[in-house]
């Protein structure tokens, strides 16, 4: 009929209606969306930041008593404003504590009662109410002794309290000013004059492809003992199928040989070859651009001043890392001295690098190097041709020439 021809017409010229499946929502969420190089620069999420801070937080952490049980590095953790405001609480409460107990032992003595009594003895001398109380409360902890407030011979309950606190004290006194003297000489100042390239390069080194970056020391005062290392931080997904986040996998920058033992004092130029064994084997220029990955360096060793070890920290994004690039050089030969300019620190400039990963530059370096009869040879059984018909006279030429 003339109704079925045209819904049949309708559904020729209609075009065709795909339902989307259903997915879950982390499903839709791990779906790639196209997006521009300044939104993929803006979402880079870091694991370590410039500055050397860990961008990590712990929620959910049940067992806080944890805490407790190392009060002393938990306290030397806090910030300034709190590890201040406990410090001036805790002589207070404890002024404040035993200022009360010597009140409250005047007070079940009797002492309050005979101030203006000449024959009666009290616990302590001169002290008539709280305040007295607290100030020589004040005065017995920190060893004043202005010699106004005296404690005598007849209250033997205020011999021990005396005791009690003095010993209390002298406590008190070591926990918090060792607090304190920690939290002052912590080396974390001193890594902030630890300083890291802006940005890393891969460039060609004595014919191998290597990723670099600098370090260095802007204090006369040398780091002891100073060492490098390297973290490549990318998620990934074994052949299982289990998916892990943020996996580090470690940049040899000179374990083997020793270089990653630093003498720091001018800038150095700490170098990876890319091998077999380095995870960027396979990546090539085009790779880099879209990959997310970062590169984490640490630069450990102790203090001069102090002794103490001191950590630095770093890291370069997949965008922070230049293709094809070398570092400027900043050390100069003036007269009997070397001169290091670190307004070139972070400076880089264009080299001819190759775009290809270093596997497949390794790759033609091999094939470039392969004697005449084994290229003969690999394009014979490439066409296929028989045992018989491989070994020509030009292959046996060639061979006796290359043997002789």
């Amino acid at each position: 009929s003339r109704g079925d021809l045209n819904h049949m017409e309708q559904d020729v010229e209609s075009p065709a209606i795909i339902k989307k499946p259903k997915l879950p929502k982390q499903a839709l969420e791990d779906l790639p969306k196209p997006l521009s190089e300044k939104e993929r620069a803006k979402r880079v999420q870091r694991y370590v930041q410039k500055n050397g801070k860990c961008n990590v937080r712990h929620g959910n952490v049940r067992e806080t008593y944890r805490y407790l049980t190392d009060l002393f590095t938990t306290l030397v953790d806090l910030k300034w404003g709190l590890n201040l405001f406990i410090f001036v609480l805790v002589y207070t409460v404890t002024w404040l504590f035993f200022g009360f107990m010597w009140w409250l032992i005047a007070y079940l003595r009797g002492d309050l009662e005979h101030l203006s009594d000449n024959q009666w003895t009290p616990c302590v001398n001169n002290l008539n109410g709280f305040v007295a109380a607290f100030l020589f409360s004040i005065e017995t902890e920190t060893t004043i002794g202005y010699g106004y407030r005296v404690i005598t011979d007849k209250c033997p309950e205020g011999i021990l309290l005396l005791l009690i606190q003095s010993v209390l004290g002298s406590i008190v006194n070591a926990f918090m000013v060792g607090c304190m003297f920690v939290k002052i000489s912590q080396p974390k100042k001193r890594a902030e004059t630890l300083v890291f390239s802006t940005n890393a390069v891969i460039s060609m080194r004595d014919g191998r492809l290597c990723l670099m970056f600098r370090v260095g020391d802007l204090r006369n005062s040398h780091i002891v003992e100073a060492s490098i290392r390297a973290k490549l931080i990318k998620s990934k997904q074994t052949k299982e199928g289990e998916f892990i986040p943020l996996n580090q996998t470690d940049i040899n920058v000179g374990y083997n040989t020793g270089d990653d033992r630093l003498f720091l004092v001018s800038p150095l130029i700490i170098c990876h070859e890319i091998n077999q064994s380095s995870p960027f084997w396979e990546v090539t220029q085009a790779h880099l651009t879209r990959d997310e990955l970062e590169v984490v360096v640490i630069l450990e060793g102790m203090v001069e001043a102090t002794g103490m070890t001191c950590q630095a920290r770093s890291s370069y994004v997949s965008r922070e890392i230049k293709w094809g690039y070398r570092f400027t050089p900043v050390l100069t030969l003036e007269d009997g001295f070397y001169e290091v300019d670190y307004n070139s620190f972070h400076d880089i400039y264009e080299t001819n690098t190759p775009a290809c990963s270093a596997k497949d530059l390794a790759d033609m370096n091999n094939r470039t190097r392969l004697p005449l009869t084994w290229s003969l040879a690999s394009r014979l059984s490439q066409q296929g041709l028989p045992e018989s018909q491989r070994e020509g006279p030009e292959t046996k030429t060639s061979l006796a020439q290359w043997t002789k």
